[in-house]
Protein backbone atom coordinates (compact mmCIF):
# COMPACT_ATOMS: atom_id res chain seq x y z
CA UNK A 1 0.00 0.00 0.00
CA UNK A 2 1.32 3.34 -0.99
CA UNK A 3 1.64 5.70 2.56
CA UNK A 4 0.44 9.07 2.04
CA UNK A 5 2.70 12.29 3.03
CA UNK A 6 1.03 13.33 6.14
CA UNK A 7 1.35 16.79 7.66
CA UNK A 8 1.92 17.74 11.21
CA UNK A 9 -1.24 18.56 11.79
CA UNK A 10 -3.09 15.59 10.00
CA UNK A 11 -0.70 13.54 12.37
CA UNK A 12 -3.03 15.11 15.14
CA UNK A 13 -6.23 13.99 13.58
CA UNK A 14 -5.15 10.72 12.79
CA UNK A 15 -4.02 9.79 16.50
CA UNK A 16 -7.34 10.62 16.98
CA UNK A 17 -8.60 8.06 14.97
CA UNK A 18 -5.78 5.28 15.75
CA UNK A 19 -6.84 5.58 19.02
CA UNK A 20 -10.89 4.89 18.65
CA UNK A 21 -12.25 4.80 15.11
CA UNK A 22 -15.05 4.76 13.91
CA UNK A 23 -15.78 8.48 14.85
CA UNK A 24 -17.96 11.48 13.86
CA UNK A 25 -15.75 14.56 12.90
CA UNK A 26 -17.59 16.04 15.71
CA UNK A 27 -16.17 13.58 18.01
CA UNK A 28 -12.83 14.46 16.70
CA UNK A 29 -13.39 17.81 16.73
CA UNK A 30 -14.25 17.88 20.54
CA UNK A 31 -10.77 15.55 21.00
CA UNK A 32 -8.65 18.53 19.36
CA UNK A 33 -10.66 21.88 19.85
CA UNK A 34 -9.14 22.25 23.26
CA UNK A 35 -5.34 21.27 23.14
CA UNK A 36 -4.71 22.34 19.64
CA UNK A 37 -7.13 25.32 20.11
CA UNK A 38 -8.47 24.74 16.22
CA UNK A 39 -11.70 25.40 14.94
CA UNK A 40 -14.21 22.73 13.75
CA UNK A 41 -13.71 24.14 10.12
CA UNK A 42 -9.85 23.67 10.50
CA UNK A 43 -10.56 20.01 11.79
CA UNK A 44 -12.95 19.81 9.09
CA UNK A 45 -10.08 20.69 6.29
CA UNK A 46 -8.15 18.49 7.82
CA UNK A 47 -10.12 15.40 7.53
CA UNK A 48 -11.11 16.36 3.87
CA UNK A 49 -7.18 16.27 3.33
CA UNK A 50 -6.78 12.99 4.58
CA UNK A 51 -9.77 11.51 2.81
CA UNK A 52 -8.17 13.11 -0.52
CA UNK A 53 -5.10 11.59 0.69
CA UNK A 54 -6.57 8.13 0.45
CA UNK A 55 -5.42 7.75 4.92
CA UNK A 56 -8.93 7.62 6.04
CA UNK A 57 -12.21 6.27 4.83
CA UNK A 58 -15.47 7.46 5.87
CA UNK A 59 -19.51 5.60 6.49
CA UNK A 60 -22.31 7.41 6.46
CA UNK A 61 -25.59 6.23 8.80
CA UNK A 62 -27.68 8.15 8.18
CA UNK A 63 -27.02 11.78 7.81
CA UNK A 64 -23.99 11.06 10.48
CA UNK A 65 -20.55 10.37 8.76
CA UNK A 66 -18.27 8.00 10.50
CA UNK A 67 -14.53 8.35 9.79
CA UNK A 68 -11.33 5.72 10.44
CA UNK A 69 -8.06 5.39 8.95
CA UNK A 70 -7.07 3.37 5.84
CA UNK A 71 -3.41 3.29 6.90
CA UNK A 72 -1.88 1.74 10.09
CA UNK A 73 -0.06 4.06 12.31
CA UNK A 74 3.09 1.80 11.90
CA UNK A 75 3.60 1.68 8.35
CA UNK A 76 3.05 5.48 9.20
CA UNK A 77 5.39 5.90 11.19
CA UNK A 78 7.84 3.66 9.20
CA UNK A 79 7.15 5.45 5.82
CA UNK A 80 8.67 8.87 8.53
CA UNK A 81 11.21 7.18 10.06
CA UNK A 82 12.31 6.36 6.08
CA UNK A 83 11.82 9.96 4.90
CA UNK A 84 13.15 11.60 7.86
CA UNK A 85 16.13 9.31 7.61
CA UNK A 86 16.26 10.23 3.81
CA UNK A 87 16.30 14.15 3.79
CA UNK A 88 18.61 14.77 6.99
CA UNK A 89 20.96 12.19 6.63
CA UNK A 90 21.02 10.88 3.04
CA UNK A 91 19.68 7.67 4.20
CA UNK A 92 22.57 6.67 6.34
CA UNK A 93 21.29 5.19 9.96
CA UNK A 94 25.16 5.03 11.92
CA UNK A 95 25.18 9.22 11.75
CA UNK A 96 21.76 9.54 13.04
CA UNK A 97 22.21 7.08 16.11
CA UNK A 98 25.25 9.02 16.89
CA UNK A 99 23.78 12.03 16.80
CA UNK A 100 21.48 11.41 18.73
CA UNK A 101 23.35 9.19 21.62
CA UNK A 102 25.50 11.89 21.88
CA UNK A 103 23.01 15.02 22.66
CA UNK A 104 20.55 13.03 24.50
CA UNK A 105 20.70 11.88 28.14
CA UNK A 106 20.35 8.40 28.13
CA UNK A 107 19.49 6.59 31.60
CA UNK A 108 21.66 3.31 32.47
CA UNK A 109 18.21 1.08 31.60
CA UNK A 110 17.91 3.04 28.17
CA UNK A 111 21.38 2.23 27.53
CA UNK A 112 20.87 -1.31 28.56
CA UNK A 113 18.00 -1.10 26.52
CA UNK A 114 19.80 -0.34 23.53
CA UNK A 115 23.07 -2.40 23.84
CA UNK A 116 20.09 -5.60 23.83
CA UNK A 117 18.29 -4.40 20.73
CA UNK A 118 21.80 -3.88 18.94
CA UNK A 119 23.13 -7.88 19.93
CA UNK A 120 19.97 -8.82 19.01
CA UNK A 121 20.64 -7.17 15.27
CA UNK A 122 23.69 -9.29 15.22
Amino acid sequence: MNIPNISAAEWEVMKVLWRKSPITAQEVIDQLSEPMEWSPKTVKALINRLLKKGAIQFESRGRVYYYSPLVAEEDCIREERKTFLQRIYGGALSPMLAHFIQDEQLSKEEIEQLKKMLEEKR
